[in-house]
């Protein structure tokens, strides 16, 4: 095992700074008596709106309900189909299945793991509701090459990418909805689940703030059958203590991807690419693809072996999911969503990881290739 164990991810040490901040909050909180919604929530939407630049912002209970919440801003369901890639994490499609309509999977580009445009044309239909983009790993999808194809509703799924920017534009603004996740492992991530659903729409804004409590627009007057996707105020507090502090992380993850690149561009390591490089992607993931029959799985277990960390997003591609087989697509029909699901792997890359233990993770990956020469 490695002298110097390198944790895939490690929340504490970006805590550690501003332990009395937030415990000052959690005191200032407790003794408020509001712990849903409230004041807190306000300011965070607020303040999350100014910074994605966007004009209405509407903090929710997870990312999952994001993408819940805007398809029943869009009265999506029964009959509908909803356009997604095959390769993300399952509450994208789950969220559409869940309301009754049909995801529509589409393969991804093998090189940057986003939605192919030339496959979402390929798969417009006259039932075709909306799309679903991914901005998978922090890296937004090419959302200007979808709206030169058709002019429905797209949903950014931006739960990765809380401050990634497409061609100067933030991502969760550029679609008539975004939608963002603040589970404890995302670029700005809390203390629990929480989520923010995005819009430039007026109206649409309003039906998420309905549907967000049960679909009443005021106490006990239920216009829509809704949910319980309210924010804690805990959680918006909380959150608001890290806001200021995100674009710090962001570019320390940028940098993290920077080195990452350049050693392994020292390493030649034939059997590993690593992501193209960008000075818009937020990194969520650093994700490598390893080359070879089962390559990607012996390479994890050498390096946990030798104590890195590392996870698999995502060991399966979604039409693959058995809960999906009556969609009828068998191996083979999403290629590279399935090579994507069987070659890549993602490694440390969390904004306190060090120089150092960059250097470990890529020289441990070089010294299982050697093993094998």
């Amino acid at each position: 095992m490695s002298a110097t164990p390198v944790p895939f991810f490690d929340r504490t040490r970006g805590n550690a700074p501003l332990e009395s901040e937030l415990t000052a909050t959690f005191q200032r909180i407790l003794c408020s008596g509001r712990y849903i919604l409230g004041p807190e929530v306000e300011a965070f939407e607020r303040e999350c709106a100014e910074s994605l630049n966007v004009r209405h912002a509407i903090g929710v209970s997870s990312g999952s309900d994001a993408v819940l919440a805007a398809l029943m801003a869009l009265r999506v369901g029964p009959g509908d189909e909803i356009i997604c890639p095959a390769y993300t994490f399952f509450a994208t499609a789950g969220a559409i299945a869940r309301l009754g309509a049909t995801p529509v999977f589409v393969d991804i580009d093998p090189s940057t793991y986003l939605i192919d445009p030339a496959a979402v044309a390929a798969h417009l239909s006259p039932r075709t509701r909306a799309i679903v983009p991914v901005h998978l790993f922090g890296r937004c999808a090419d959302i200007d090459a979808l709206q030169a194809l058709t002019s429905l509703p797209i949903i950014e799924d931006a739960a990765q990418a809380f401050g990634a920017v497409h061609r100067g534009r933030s991502a969760g603004s550029m679609g008539a909805l975004g939608c963002f996740s603040f589970f404890p492992t995302k670029n700005l991530g809390g203390f629990g689940d929480g989520g923010l659903v995005t819009t430039d729409d007026a109206a649409l804004a309003a039906r998420v703030h309905t549907l967000r409590a049960h679909g009443a627009p005021a106490k006990h007057h239920h216009t829509d059958v809704g949910g319980n996707f309210r924010l804690d105020a805990l959680q918006a507090a909380l959150l608001r203590v890290l806001l200021p502090h995100v674009g710090a992380a962001i570019a320390a993850r940028r940098a993290h991807a920077a080195r990452y690149n350049q050693l392994f561009g020292e390493a030649h390591l034939t059997a590993v690419d690593p992501p193209p490089a960008s000075l818009e992607a937020t990194y969520n993931q650093y994700v490598i693809r390893v080359r070879g029959d089962g390559a990607r799985d012996r390479l994890r277990t050498f390096l946990a072996d030798n104590g890195v960390g590392t996870e698999v997003y995502y060991p399966s591609a979604l039409h693959r999911q058995p809960c999906f087989a009556a969609l009828g697509l068998g191996e083979g029909s999403l290629p590279a969503a399935e090579s994507a699901a069987r070659e890549t792997l993602a490694l440390p890359i969390f904004p306190d990881l060090t120089a150092a233990e960059i250097g470990i993770v890529v020289a441990q990956i070089t010294a299982f290739f050697a093993d094998l020469e």
